[in-house]
């Protein structure tokens, strides 16, 4: 082999080897794309090019192939979700094929599909189904997630006509293609549709299927939500008339009588439903002098949702509730969910109750957890409960109920300082709207100590739980947040070593290292950035029956047991603590593997919601700016990349783009460790946390895009690579923004 072959075939430094990514692929529970395969092993910025480059090498050579959605697999081997077509259907053996295969020599593999039976479940032969696939031994097994349509791919998208032909507009901000419109059934321009789009490449075209309205009207913008990620949305009559059934059961016998507690649920004010409620009083325990006692009482969903039932089905198939500025998309039924469920004043309702012995010191004595009866003596939102403790207005149980919990948080405040969980204070954007769904305002939300008191009083809750059926030995649904990869902290060390800010990576990384961080940086313009860039340190947490702690909250054991309204791990949570402390009915638990694949679909689902949830709050966010266009904006730069930078408006959010053709003629270098752009000629630079003002050029609601150019006139397109209002005559709209490399941009990342 020659030098120069070598060189080629050698990775560069801190780039995975051939083998390595192979390895990966193989042993990931999930797609493995580019993306995924960049965050294992840590690559960023020029790393993440060298990467593209080895798979597509990789690919050229034969070691691996992409699955659709870019997503890699093993040559020979099938992706670990793909779309699959039966060919034989025999009694109960049903034998499917990957619908696209094109590893040459290689046998198409046949999957033998582990078929869930019901109703509407039987696969016949020529049926498509998207399944997760694994290895068995020498063959393939397939688990059907979604019975697909018989035809093409649907999409979502909005009609657009230009040049006198119509075109589907895709509702994704990275969205390249604009498919031809071929049928249009009666859809005019500007409808919101659903589409089959067929062809390829340059050559697409689009049938629509579904007229669903005008996407500018109010509460469409969660709609276009639910239909992109695909969020069932709908209950059956038959799940309708089984919940009507439950709901009418009487509450049992044998319950705590826990109606003369004076407990309160203090929640959000336009609160639809209510999952948990609290109560505190001074222990008159002497072995707990300074103590207290406390309950936190949640609603008994597992005393109406039982295993295996058609309530149970749907809710695991949802996984949670989606809460949308608009509207809500309940994990269960609305008479279950905000009415017989849902703890409201005056009212008897069944509920799980933890009791719980907290020392002065706020240490979680000891816990014991029954079925009740509770009657709430108050809903309360948190601004009045905020309100009567900090004496500006009156309140019936300020002294009886809120005060005495105000006092037992002091001590459980105590417990938390000693552990030091990671303590961010991030702003969340709350969308006002009217009573018809138009928008009023765009603002960060509030966060008041009512906020923090019930959080503090959940998590308590939450470890009761855990430690609980640790004791007992019984399955546990972990919440699990892992430590952040050592990858990522020397990304988060190369970005405070540009503010002058010390990270010093040969200590144990405990959430107290990052507080010490955003402490020392608290006067600091930078401090909000520096906040955001711990987050993004963090790993993501997901739910599992094998324990590995929670590193946020600094905590060894938690489980989430406070919210089986709107989340099915609490349900599962509340299920095992009724079996295990012999509660009654509806505790029965799935194997270990079940528990292992449910823990997998609920945390996949969880971060459906979240996606759906995020691009909705953009859309509103885009839509309240549409009506600002051509004026100049307090803005703040987010994120920089080789292309441009992204940039925020201060108070309101929402990110858009500055592309780079629009910083003018001069030729800008890329400076990825300073998270920065730098003029060539002038030096003007372009930075992570900058304050600015800019043009919004345009706000897209339907896709959620903004776009931003410069006040001083730099922003028409004229310098390299622009091209005006980005249109091709007589073809489709262009997307707002495209991946890619500009040409007045010069890459300055680490030497290889």
């Amino acid at each position: 082999m020659t030098k120069q072959n070598k060189a080629k075939n050698r990775p560069a430094p801190g780039m995975p080897t051939r083998q390595q990514i192979i390895d990966f692929i193989t042993s990931s529970n999930t797609p493995a794309g580019k993306r995924e395969i960049a965050r294992a092993f840590g690559l960023s910025g020029q790393e993440k090019i060298a990467l593209k480059a080895l798979l597509k090498d990789m690919s050229d050579e034969g070691l691996i192939d992409a699955a659709p959605g870019r997503a890699f697999h093993k040559m020979g081997g099938v992706p670990k979700v793909t779309v699959l077509r039966v060919v034989e259907a025999d009694g109960d053996t049903v034998w499917a094929v990957p619908e696209r295969w094109e590893a040459e020599g290689i046998p198409v593999p046949r999957l033998r599909v582990r078929e869930k039976r019901g109703p509407g479940g039987a696969l016949g032969v020529g049926d498509r189904i998207l399944a997760r696939t694994e290895e068995a031994g020498k063959g393939w097994v397939a688990h059907p997630m979604k019975k697909l349509a018989k035809g093409d791919a649907a999409v979502l998208g909005v009609v657009h006509e230009e040049g006198g032909r119509l075109y589907l507009q895709g509702l994704d901000k990275k969205e390249r293609a604009s498919p031809v419109i071929s049928e249009r059934n009666g859809a005019e321009p500007g409808d919101l549709v659903m589409a089959e789009v067929t062809g390829k490449g340059p050559r697409l075209f689009a049938k629509v299927t579904e007229i669903l309205g005008d996407p500018f009207a109010p509460r469409s913008f969660s709609l276009i939500a639910i239909h992109k990620h695909e969020i069932p949305h709908i209950f059956s009559e038959e799940l309708l008339a089984e919940a009507e059934r439950v709901a009418k059961q009487p509450l049992g016998d044998g319950r705590e009588d826990l109606t003369d507690l004076p407990i309160v649920a203090i929640d959000p004010a336009d609160a639809r439903d209510h999952d948990d409620s609290v109560w505190a009083t001074p222990d008159d325990d002497p072995k707990n002098k300074g103590g207290w006692k406390a309950v936190v009482a949640i609603a008994d969903v597992s005393f109406y949702v039982r295993p295996g039932s058609l309530l149970d089905r749907e809710a695991r198939k949802r996984g949670n509730s989606v809460y949308f500025p608009d509207r809500v998309v309940p994990m269960l039924p609305e008479i279950l969910s905000a009415d017989v469920c849902s703890l409201k004043e005056g009212v008897e309702r069944a509920a799980m109750a933890c009791h719980m012995r907290i020392s002065a010191d706020g240490e979680i004595r000891d816990w014991r957890f029954t079925r009740a009866v509770v009657k709430l003596a108050a809903n309360i939102a948190y601004e009045d409960a905020q309100a009567a403790i900090d004496g500006a207005s009156d309140h019936p149980l300020t002294e009886t109920a809120l005060r005495p919990l105000w006092d037992c948080w002091a001590a459980l405040g105590k417990a938390r300082a000693k552990r030091e969980p990671l303590d961010l204070d991030l702003p969340e954007r709350r969308i006002v709207l009217d009573e018809k769904g138009r928008i009023l305002s765009v603002a960060p939300r509030e966060r008041l100590d009512a906020h923090k008191l019930i959080e503090d009083y959940m998590i308590a809750a939450n470890v009761a739980a855990a430690k609980a059926l640790e004791k007992k030995k019984a399955p546990v649904m972990y919440r699990i947040h892992e430590p952040p990869s050592r990858e990522k902290l020397v990304a988060l060390k190369d970005y405070l070593k540009t503010l002058d800010v010390a990270f010093t990576l040969g200590q144990v990384i405990r959430p107290k290292t990052f507080n010490h961080v955003i402490e020392r940086t608290k006067d600091a313009d930078f401090h909000g950035d520096v906040m955001t860039q711990v987050l993004r340190t963090q790993t993501q947490a997901y739910y599992g029956p094998q324990n590995a702690g929670h590193f946020g909250l600094a905590l060894g054991s938690y489980a989430h047991f406070t919210s089986p309204i709107r989340r099915y791990a609490d349900l599962v949570v509340h299920r095992a603590l009724t079996e295990a402390f012999k509660l009654g009915p509806g505790g029965e638990l799935p194997a270990d593997k079940d528990m292992e694949r449910t823990g997998e679909l609920i945390s996949k689902l969880e971060r459906r919601a979240m996606e759906a949830e995020r691009d909705t709050v953009d859309r509103y966010v885009a839509a309240y700016l549409a009506t600002h266009v051509g004026e100049v904006l307090d803005a703040k730069i987010t994120g920089v990349q080789s292309f441009g930078f992204f940039a925020t408006v201060e108070g309101i959010g929402g990110d858009g783009l500055v592309p780079a053709r629009d910083l003018g003629r001069e030729y800008f270098r890329y400076d990825e460790a300073g998270q920065r752009l730098v003029g060539e000629q002038t030096g003007e630079a372009f930075a992570l946390g900058q304050r600015l003002k800019l043009r919004l050029a345009e706000a897209n609601p339907v896709s959620g895009a903004l776009r931003f150019e410069l006040p001083d006139g730099k922003g028409s397109g004229s310098g390299p690579g622009g091209e005006g209002d980005g249109r091709r005559k007589g073809g489709p709209p262009r997307p707002l923004h495209r991946r890619g490399r500009p040409a007045n941009i010069r890459h300055q990342g680490k030497k290889r």
